[in-house]
């Protein structure tokens, strides 16, 4: 497992490589066949050839012309190869993470028979049964309480989007003056990287294993940034920041340990690996609600940096209000508490004093998350 998730973080670099080959690559050729083509056309072409002076001329500027065609040529041949070298990295990354869960599924099937064969050798059949009863109705227990926070989660979509969005504003022009540099390790304890892979789980455990280094991306990257606190706890307890922290769900899995995927993708972020500077991510319903511009869906996740929206066209002429015409009702806007917001910008402005009052401020949040998760 550990091979074959640094192989998907090593393709997912390789890809972000292409990908941003393939743009400037693109953007040369537009400009090249442009300056070459559009200031003329064919008929420009043809021009250069018929003001030749003399057969001597007329050939050298056809032989300079043909030279140019079979420049182009080339390199639209060299842009179509880097594009299916790109198709072939993204497939390569998918049989990886299809290759990495089918570990993960072994490793879940060793785990049970080991805990079968510990229970046999301890003997006495009817406590094995006993213990083996509990330990099914723990688990049933356990995956409700996973289904009533994943409702708990969703009931809070929209307020943790709402909060996302006024601290995306709040810090919108200090992320547009300098783009941070956001890489790097992170020293972390165990009881962070337990937190890391908890809050990865929580919220990407349906996902690919990219989309999982994606979510620990973000927090990692908010760790790294100066618009936020610098602390894994604090980032993750930050005010209305993380509904799966918000509901409860996070110390849940904490509690009962995170799993094996969740763990490797953690420790891989923790090392080093990104998946984009994202600073924020949400579903593409709230992306495409509060119109954000500039956003890259991985998996059911539209990850963005920082706050840029689609300006909304406003009408030519307000049509006259017809008698008897009931006027529309405005779009209801996710609900937002004041004490968020204050939060969240105290948070933004204490993060440059140091990691202690970070943590502190972690800690008290998360003592207002756990109450509200357990209510």
């Amino acid at each position: 497992m550990a091979i074959v998730s640094a192989e998907i973080v090593d393709l997912n670099g390789q890809l972000q490589e292409a990908e941003a080959m393939e743009r400037d690559r693109y953007e040369l050729l537009k400009k090249r066949l442009q300056s070459t083509y559009e200031s003329g056309g064919t008929t420009g072409l043809v021009r250069i050839l018929l003001e030749s002076g003399s057969l001597s001329d007329f050939l050298t500027k056809f032989e300079y012309l043909d030279a140019i065609i079979r420049y182009d040529r080339r390199k639209i041949s060299e842009f179509k190869d880097l594009q299916s070298n790109i198709k072939l990295k993204k497939a390569e990354v998918e049989e990886k993470e299809a290759e990495l869960d089918a570990y993960q599924d072994q490793l879940d099937e060793k785990h049970d028979e080991l805990s079968s064969l510990t229970d046999t050798v301890k003997g006495q059949l009817n406590s094995t049964n006993n213990s083996l009863s509990n330990e099914k109705n723990k688990l049933a227990d356990y995956e409700n309480q996973l289904a009533d926070l994943d409702q708990k989660m969703k009931a809070l979509e929209s307020q943790v989007a709402a909060a996302q969005a006024e601290l995306a504003k709040q810090i919108a022009e200090r992320l547009a003056l300098t783009r941070e540099d956001t890489s790097g390790s992170y020293s972390a304890s165990d009881t962070e990287l337990a937190w890391l892979a908890a809050t990865i789980q929580a919220e990407a455990d349906g996902e690919s294993y990219t989309g999982k280094l994606a979510v620990g991306s973000v927090i990692m990257n908010r760790v790294k940034s100066s618009a936020f606190p610098n602390t894994v706890i604090a980032v993750i307890t930050q005010n209305m920041q993380f509904a799966s922290y918000r509901s409860g769900k996070v110390e849940l899995i904490v509690n009962n340990g995170p799993n094996s995927t969740c763990m490797r993708a953690a420790q891989e972020v923790l090392d080093g690996a990104r998946v984009g500077d994202y600073l924020f991510f949400m579903t593409k319903y709230w992306a495409d609600y509060y119109g954000i511009a500039e956003y890259t869906m991985i998996g059911n996740h539209a990850f963005f940096y920082r706050w840029v929206t689609i300006p909304k066209p406003e009408p030519e002429t307000q049509p006259e209000e017809q008698p008897g015409e009931q006027p529309a009702e405005p779009e209801p806007e996710p609900e937002n508490d004041a004490e968020g917001t204050q939060e969240e910008q105290s948070s933004e402005d204490n993060n440059s004093e140091g990691s202690e009052e970070d943590s502190g401020e972690g800690s008290e949040e998360g003592s207002e998350g756990s109450e509200e998760g357990d209510g």
